[in-house]
């Protein structure tokens, strides 16, 4: 039915793999300078000798007490399990298979990791004490636990949360391995719960209906509101009721298209209290990308406002709006209601382009509905959400979480990474346009009872101390952030952190890509005054949640590495032909066995999913990012290897740029890859072959910029345009990028084999316009 979203039962084959780890324990020799390093409460010192390991081989506990006499730290009860992660062999020669290691990929911007892994950052005793996972010790029980038993421990979270009806005997249900049949992943299928009623209605029957849930904090200074759990409730019910009133029903798909006001969050609660489907499009998004996410999921209702103010810049979005629904009707898609909120402090009601029987003004309809609305009770592998992250053919790919599965990981991954506590007031910086504000700024943290803020303005507005003064305004305890902005407000200078307070501060963490060890550095001894631990957290639109992570208080810190594996995750490090490297090693990063928070499939194109995510390396979930595993076991992120660039924790795929430079009408080719950037991450660099005749000029590069600014946003635009004559391509037509990279990256004398191209003279003609 056309707007509805179908359940699909794809899966049936079961693969119940069970697994554990090997530890030992023994002293470490703590210097006498390091020694009295440790009466800070975190600091970083010189490595001890230790080796962290898992499997096969002893593995040394690292943690240590910021107020022992002794130069000597005492030994840990060993633990003796069954072999499995094998994370960590201390080798004098690699493995077979590993090659080379490189440390330069490890850090985005190039710095070596050769002297950078030697620092340790521990954490206090005090805060060790009062984590929730208190040493590596209970780190390792829990873990242990997690992939030998996934059921049962999985099944003990899963009873905290309201089910209307329990799942069956059998808890969780795989097939990763394509050659066994299709790819299939179930969790608590046959339970009946409904997130919304466990993110507001349980915390509220828990007597917490009057503790704040969102505190929002306007673009200008001074603009706020805030809304307790009961507020939040009685607002979620009154648009549940009108989506309901205008025939959206469980299944049916619902586009939102909003910047960060209270909203958003309200939005998409609202429709998974009535089994709706919300498919949220980050509000900088060209009228051509919404059309494309509208087209593909044919929502009943799009939600938007008429406007924000982003820094001193406003921003039409119902006009955006109206250009996709539009170019959607024009390809058979019509949406018949666009909701539209007024957003009164950027632009008023009069101002905004109308259209009459398809335009509602949101304050006009809601505030009329009833404040309660009854729950739709559904599956745990219902469809919650869908989230289009873009692809390297081109075309976006609708990424599908369920519901039961996602609910029980987001809350549970929030509550050990951040070593959340009721007293907690906790900031997530990033957009519910992208998974991060979808796990943890909606569902993570309401299913914990929190109390989040949400920022709708820019960090820099009106100053580089915007940030900072918002956590001493809301006392936030959590700060959570992208290496992009922690880069961006380092080179404001110290001066913009330094006059405010932050004593709430008690936990940083980074997501989106890597963070650099000196931006790290900056963050913990500026930003956090050398106390609060960093959780620097790897996971992806498809893993719903954390996968490697640090959990505060259990283990020392090394800067730039995201450490550990969390609960029931089990990832592998393979090399070009699959095989597991043990040890010290770099490859490509997969995960071996399902994990509850895990994408089910790409909507409408099962095919796709399978192909992308399970066929490279059968039997694991292929991440598409690569890593290298230093001696002491510990992860260090080297980002993507395929065709998606990470732009400020944005996955762009190159083809779809490419595809926009080449709608220009003076653009006859253009290939795009990422290079290093300081602030952003990565950068996109696009080579350009202009149409026979063209002259180059900076107009038309500014032209080809702003082709790609209109039809994917502003995130996407080129840093770079760099003029060719020609692209280097083989006999057979296929551009070979690893040259365009080395181009890109000015690493020219590591070109490498050229005399398989049809044109090897191309490579001199790039190289001579580089700095055209």
């Amino acid at each position: 039915m056309e707007g509805r979203m179908t359940h699909h039962p794809l899966w049936n084959n079961n693969n119940n793999s069970t697994s554990g780890i090997y530890i030992s324990a023994s002293p470490i020799p703590i210097s006498r300078t390091a020694k009295s390093q440790l009466s800070r409460p975190w600091v970083s010192v010189k490595r001890p000798s230790f080796t962290f390991r898992f499997g096969g081989s002893p593995m040394e506990d690292p943690l240590t007490s910021s107020s022992s006499s002794s130069t000597t730290v005492s030994p840990r009860k060993n633990l003796t399990t069954s072999n499995h992660m094998r994370h960590v062999e201390s080798m004098a020669k690699l493995p077979s298979g590993a090659g080379k290691i490189t440390r330069l990929n490890a850090v985005i911007l190039g710095e070596a990791l050769a002297s950078e892994e030697d620092d340790l950052v521990f954490p206090s005793e005090n805060f060790s004490r009062q984590a929730h996972v208190s040493s590596l010790q209970k780190y390792l029980e829990m873990y242990r636990r997690s992939v030998q038993d996934p059921a049962g421990f999985w099944s003990d979270i899963a009873s905290e949360f309201y089910w209307r009806e329990k799942w069956g005997q059998q808890v969780y249900f795989e097939n990763l391995d394509i050659r066994k049949g299709k790819i299939q992943i179930e969790w608590f299928k046959g339970g009946m719960t409904n997130i919304c009623y466990n993110c507001l209605d349980r915390n509220i029957e828990s007597g917490n209906g009057d503790k704040i849930a969102i505190y929002w904090e306007g673009n200008e200074p001074g603009l706020d509101s805030s809304l307790t759990y009961n507020q939040l409730l009685a607002r979620v019910c009154q648009l549940a009721n009108y989506l309901k009133d205008i025939g959206v029903r469980k299944g049916d798909a619902v586009v939102i298209y909003l910047p960060m006001l209270m909203e958003l969050p309200i939005a998409m609660l609202a429709c998974a209290r009535i089994g709706a489907v919300h498919s949220v499009v980050f509000a900088g998004f060209s009228a051509e990308s919404l059309a494309q996410r509208i087209m593909d999921c044919r929502p009943k209702v799009v939600i938007t406002c008429n406007a924000v103010m982003r820094g001193s810049k406003i921003i039409y979005l119902k006009e955006i709006v109206d250009r996709a629904l539009m170019e959607s009707a024009q390809n058979g898609i019509n949406t018949d209601v666009c909701l539209t909120y007024e957003n009164e402090s950027a632009m008023k009601k009069e101002m905004t382009k109308w259209i009459k029987g398809r335009d509602i003004w949101w304050q006009d309809v809601i505030p009329k509905y009833p404040v309660t609305c009854d729950v739709e009770w559904v599956d745990a592998e219902d469809p919650l959400f869908l989230l289009y992250t873009s692809g390297s053919t081109g075309k976006p790919k609708g990424v599908l979480h369920t519901t039961g599965g996602y609910m029980v990981y987001t809350a549970t991954t929030f509550k050990y990474a951040f070593d959340y506590k009721p007293t907690d007031i906790y900031w997530c910086t990033a957009d519910c346009g992208w998974i991060t504000g979808h796990s943890y700024v909606t569902y993570g943290p309401l299913l914990n009872g929190a109390t989040v803020v949400i920022f709708e303005g820019a960090p820099s507005y009106p100053d580089a101390g915007r940030c900072w003064d918002i956590v001493d305004k809301f006392k936030v305890s959590i700060f959570y952030t992208a290496p992009t902005l922690v880069r961006s407000l380092m080179r404001e200078g110290d001066e913009h952190v330094s006059r405010y307070s932050r004593k709430s501060l008690r936990v940083l963490g980074s997501v989106g890509e890597p963070i650099n060890p000196s931006a790290w550095r900056w963050f913990f001894n500026v930003v956090g005054d050398a106390r609060c631990p960093i959780s620097d957290t790897w996971w992806q639109t498809e893993t719903g949640g954390f996968m490697i992570t640090p959990l505060p208080g259990a283990w020392p810190q090394k800067p730039g590495s995201a450490t550990f594996p969390f609960f029931g995750v089990q990832p592998v490090i393979v090399d070009e032909k699959g095989v597991e490297i043990e040890g010290e090693c770099s490859g490509y990063l997969c995960v071996k066995s399902s994990w509850p928070g895990a994408f089910r499939t790409l909507y409408g194109d099962h095919e796709r999913y399978e192909a992308t995510y399970f066929s490279a390396f059968p039997g694991y979930y292929f991440s598409g990012d690569g890593c290298s595993r230093d001696k002491d076991g510990y992860c260090w992120l080297t980002g993507r290897v395929d065709d998606v660039i990470n732009v400020s924790g944005h996955r762009i795929g190159t083809a779809e740029v490419e595809s926009a430079l080449v709608s220009h009408p003076q653009c006859a080719e253009a290939a795009v890859v990422g290079v290093e950037h300081e602030v952003k991450g990565q950068g996109i660099y696009a080579f350009v072959t202009l149409v026979e005749g063209v002259p180059y000029s900076d107009d038309l590069r500014k032209s080809l910029v702003m082709v790609v600014r209109n039809q994917i946003g502003a995130f996407a635009a080129p840093d770079k345009i760099h003029w060719a004559p020609g692209l280097p391509k083989t006999r057979s037509g296929k551009i070979m990028r690893r040259i365009l990279r080395k181009i890109a990256s000015r690493q020219l004398d590591e070109l490498g084999d050229t005399s398989t191209l049809a044109d090897p003279t191309v490579v001199d003609q790039l190289i001579a316009l580089a700095d055209c």
